[in-house]
Formats: structure tokens, C-alpha cells, sequence
């Protein structure tokens, strides 16, 4: 170990070397770090979005709407495939962003049996606020790393994410 502050994980892996000095647990320390840096920065996301009054979930609906561009519209069904949730999940979510005048159903033009989900106005100004406010508690994480082993760090989760598929 180098001279960085030891942290949980670490005295979790020394444990283990007591009672199982023949477990490799090189895993154990990429995963748990990983897991931990997940819920982590899990809490300061939602820190970040309830100053506009919103969910990570919720900011999750928003954010796919705006992305898609204008007219910020999708079905509810393109919504659940790419946040992959059940309807029933989603239900709930644009029930509450509809409540809050973020988004509209409204009838699909196309399809009489579909409906449209529409960021309003408000939602776009919401959600526009809120991913800089997300980005920023991001960066301000990151900057114990430098420019070039944030690069790195993001290079070598792709590689390693690719790896699950």
C-alpha cells in the first residue's frame, strides 16, 4: 500500500488475509471501492436534486426527456427501455412529475392506444438547473484526482464495464 490514508476497505482485506491467507482479494478491493464510491456519491446526487424538489429517479425520467431534443418528448415505453423500469415503476414517476407540472401525457397523434410524455417549460428549466448541480458535486469529487488520472480512472471503468456485457 502506498502512503495514502488506509480506509475501510483495506482493514477489510487485512482481515481477510488473517483468517484466509489463501483468497486472492484483489476483486474485493476494486469492487468494494467502487461500491462504496457508488453510494457515496449516490447521497450527494440526491443532495444535489432535492434543492429542485426532485428525485435521483425522477431527475433520471427528466434528463432522458431533455436528451432526447426537442420537442422533448418520448412514449412511456422508450422511457422504461432506457431507464430500464417497469412500467409500473415509471407509472409512478411521471405520475409525480406530472403532479409537479414537470412533464404532460398527452395522446399520441399517431397512435390513439399511446401516449406522449412532454417536458413543460418548468421541467426543462428544472432539469437544466439540476444536471449542472449534479455535474458540479461530481467535478468537486474528482478533483483530488488531476486531469490525466481522471482520464485514466474513466478509461479503465469503460474497459472494465465493457467487460461485464
Amino acid at each position: 500500500m502506498s502512503a495514502q490514508a488506509k480506509d475501510p476497505v483495506d482493514t477489510i482485506i487485512e482481515q481477510w488475509a488473517e483468517v484466509r491467507p489463501d483468497l486472492d482479494t484483489r476483486a474485493m478491493e476494486v469492487f468494494g471501492r467502487i461500491f462504496r464510491l457508488s453510494r457515496a456519491m449516490g447521497d450527494r446526487m440526491e443532495k444535489a436534486y432535492a434543492r429542485f424538489g426532485i428525485s435521483r429517479g425522477e431527475f433520471d425520467v427528466l434528463a432522458t426527456l431533455r436528451r432526447s431534443g426537442e420537442p422533448y418528448t418520448l412514449s412511456p415505453r422508450e422511457l422504461s427501455a432506457t431507464l430500464m423500469l417497469t412500467t409500473g415503476g415509471m407509472t409512478g414517476r411521471l405520475d409525480k412529475l406530472e403532479r409537479a407540472g414537470l412533464l404532460r401525457r398527452s395522446p399520441d397523434p399517431h397512435d390513439r392506444r399511446a401516449l406522449q410524455v412532454t417536458l413543460t417549460e418548468e421541467g426543462l428549466n428544472i432539469i437544466d438547473e439540476a444536471v449542472g448541480a449534479g455535474l458540479a458535486a461530481e467535478t468537486e469529487t474528482l478533483t483530488v484526482l488531476d486531469d490525466e488520472q481522471a482520464g485514466q480512472l474513466a478509461g479503465l471503468l469503460r474497459e472494465l464495464l465493457a467487460g461485464t456485457r
